[in-house]
């Protein structure tokens, strides 16, 4: 199985399946001398985490990250960073009775047609455990991008209920479980989330995301537009249908003239009135702030029955047992973070390396 890498000169490998002893990554082309221990990366994996509210996944990882290699005394060296968490409450037995039946909307069907085989134990590769790893990566990914630089996510949408905009609030998305900018939408998402749970059920989400103090030039006009990348990589997270960088598809329904971000000078500075864009025109940045939203689709695995198919080719019934978030979309914040981190700090060291800068 190859395609686990992503990223060209900050380039990041991981390895490890749900139910193995241990997940882990690779962290290549880290630039040498920045500080860098356990402590810059675990606050990060601590939002991630599963089991802290009843509306996730009740799975109890502690998620404590180990770095392997790559440092010296508390600083990069240059070499590639090893890190590994340890998986510490599996409970295999819970896939035990679907072992021979393919979950509807899950990649187990998809898995066993390529491969021939798969790990049923929730999921095995394919699972959104994996994902600890990309938000470890992202840490050092920030350390890379510099304290300028700075990146942010919240939720604004769970099912039906999306936050009011005129409430946002970045300063109240970590005094809620759901990484929310409103706090009247709270006790909103509160009460649908106990009754999707309760139905033995699941829901989607949107996510928003936003990077600033990126400066201007960070990708290039063709085969490496940093909006194109962003995409791809908020794509490849799991359960994830849909990318929007800047408007997206809201701007369909713009006229050219809505849709333009005027400029000006001001006192001797180039100037946006708008950022219509999300900060990227051309597929290079233009010094305003990134911001890009994804879709989550629901939790695939569920205690509703669903017609499905066996391996065998014999019709079935498939409810998932064990422990799932009823929403995955919420921890999937801290992830599309560090995802967005792991593009920047990609093109950041491109663009030293094209241009000195």
């Amino acid at each position: 199985m190859s395609h686990n890498s992503f990223g060209h000169l900050f380039r990041v490998t991981s390895w490890g399946e749900s139910h193995g002893p241990s997940i882990g990554c690779v962290v290549d082309g880290c630039p040498p001398g920045l500080a860098l221990t356990e402590a810059e990366i675990q606050p990060y994996l601590d939002r991630r985490r599963p089991g802290q509210s009843r509306f996730t996944t009740q799975r109890r990882e502690p998620d404590q990250v180990r770095i392997l290699s790559g440092t010296y005394e508390g600083r990069t060296t240059g070499t590639p960073i090893s890190l590994l968490i340890e998986n510490t409450d599996q409970r295999s037995r819970d896939y035990g009775a679907i072992a021979d039946r393919y979950r509807p909307g899950h990649a187990d069907v998809t898995y066993d047609l390529k491969y021939g085989l798969r790990d049923p134990r929730g999921g095995g590769r394919s699972s959104a455990r994996e994902t600890a790893m990309r938000v470890a990566a992202g840490a050092i990914a920030r350390l890379v991008l510099g304290e300028a630089v700075r990146i942010r996510g919240a939720l604004v949408q769970i099912g039906p209920h999306a936050i009011d905009p005129s409430r946002w609030d970045w300063d109240t998305v970590g005094d809620n479980p759901f990484f929310c900018p409103d706090p009247g939408t709270v006790p909103v998402w509160e009460g649908f989330l106990d009754q999707v749970r309760k139905a033995g059920s699941s829901t989607g989400a949107i996510i928003a995301l936003e990077a600033t103090g990126v400066p201007p030039g960070l990708g290039a006009p063709l085969y490496a537009k940093l909006d194109a990348d962003l995409a791809g990589a908020l794509m490849g997270i799991n359960a994830v249908k849909g990318v929007e960088i800047g408007d997206g598809f809201a701007a369909a329904a713009l006229s050219g003239e809505e849709n333009a971000d005027p400029m000006r000078i001001a006192h001797g500075a180039l100037v946006f009135d708008a950022n219509h864009a999300g900060g990227v025109l051309g597929g290079i940045s233009t010094g305003q702030p990134i911001t890009a939203r994804f879709a989550v689709k629901p939790t695939s695995s569920i205690l509703t029955p669903v017609e499905s198919v066996s391996s065998a080719g014999e019709a079935v019934s498939v409810a998932t047992k064990g422990r799932h978030d009823p929403c995955v979309g919420i921890r999937a914040v801290p992830v599309g973070e560090a995802m967005l981190a792991c593009v920047l700090a990609d093109h950041a060291l491109r663009h030293r390396g094209q241009t000195g800068r």
